[in-house]
């Protein structure tokens, strides 16, 4: 991409009912970039907002359905968890997106290398699925905000450089709440640039996808999203490292205000 874009977390709240089409008249008003289409509880939208999406000319990401565990011990979810994966990419290839993320699995008590097998196994039967249709999007598994989760930092650049459609999604919120308070200066998030850019490249700092949010969390890692200026997240450190690095592709808040916190970020970082 050509530079750093910010999204909205799904439609702005502000949109009320009226859905994409006044929502995307919100984020020109406020001068973002574009939204990540949150399929939540299954890859559905209507005709209407697919034309709405289809026709703004704004950056679109989408997340996966959060009913995904590439490593269950039931095949039927493991199956229906890729197909889950396929479909989001389908659509958002569909509607001219930039990338899609998933969070890929929990350990269930399993050893870290097995787990990382089964996760891999399954994104090849996804990866080959959409080469073979012709679609390129990004596929990102995120970094997760708890440690029961499978996606630390290491797992997802790992599983990277096995495919050539998959990148991270680096959810920097996640990161902090997942080690109870760390990943919050302005070194850490240099250290997290680096080790990106000398394990995949300039490619991977060109085409970022990201998550930013408030975030509560305890010992055993993320509990809740918060707004910005409610939580301890070190936003103002992370975007000078951004800039330092100058990193281009597409910052998604997470905020329960999302396109207040969406605002506060871009305005923040073009005054850097």
């Amino acid at each position: 991409m050509d530079k750093l874009n910010f999204l909205t977390a799904g439609v702005p709240l502000s949109a009320g009912t009226k859905g994409y089409v006044r929502g995307f008249e919100i984020l020109d008003e406020m001068g973002l970039d574009g939204l990540e289409l949150e399929f939540v509880h299954g890859v559905r939208i209507s005709d209407k907002s697919r034309d709405a999406v289809s026709s703004a000319k704004k950056v679109i990401t989408a997340h996966a359905p959060f009913y995904v565990n590439l490593n269950s011990r039931e095949p039927e979810k493991v199956e229906a968890s890729v197909q889950r994966i396929i479909e989001t990419a389908e659509v958002a290839n569909e509607l001219g997106g930039y990338s899609i993320t998933f969070h890929a699995g929990f350990y269930l008590g399993q050893e870290k290398e097995l787990v990382y097998k089964q996760i891999e196994s399954q994104t090849r039967i996804i990866a080959d699925s959409l080469e073979k249709s012709g679609n390129r999007i990004w596929i990102r598994p995120e970094t997760t905000g708890k440690g029961t989760q499978w996606g630390d930092l290491e797992e997802i650049i790992r599983l990277s450089k096995e495919f050539e459609t998959v990148l991270p999604c680096v959810d920097f919120s996640h990161l902090h709440a997942r080690y109870n308070g760390i990943s919050n200066t302005y070194d850490e998030f240099c250290a997290i640039f680096e080790k990106i850019g000398n394990e995949l490249g300039q490619t991977a700092l060109d085409n970022f996808h990201a998550h930013i949010a408030g975030i509560e969390y305890g010992a055993k890692g993320e509990k809740k999203h918060l707004n910005l200026e409610e939580s301890d997240f070190n936003y103002k450190d992370l975007l000078k490292a951004f800039k330092e690095f100058g990193i281009k592709g597409a910052v998604v808040c997470e905020s329960p205000n999302i396109e207040e916190d969406a605002k506060l970020l871009k305005d923040y970082y073009l005054n850097l």
